[in-house]
């Protein structure tokens, strides 16, 4: 399968709560789903979004 990805960086400032419910809103309005999540010690997420590509254009990542 072929996949799009979209990287993001999230700020040590945002919760966990908070990322999981932006990550949630991006999950069911625009298609993505969690490939990876990086923890780094100054408290920023990396996080790695993926979809399955598809012929018609979608929404893309609202930040």
């Amino acid at each position: 399968m072929d996949y799009e990805y979209a990287p993001l960086r999230l700020p040590a400032n945002v919760d966990r709560l908070t990322a999981a419910a932006q990550l949630a809103i991006q999950a069911e309005f625009s298609g993505w789903e969690l490939a990876r999540v990086r923890l780094f010690r100054d408290g920023t997420r990396q996080v790695m979004l993926r979809r399955r590509r598809v012929g018609q254009p979608r929404p893309g990542l609202s930040y």
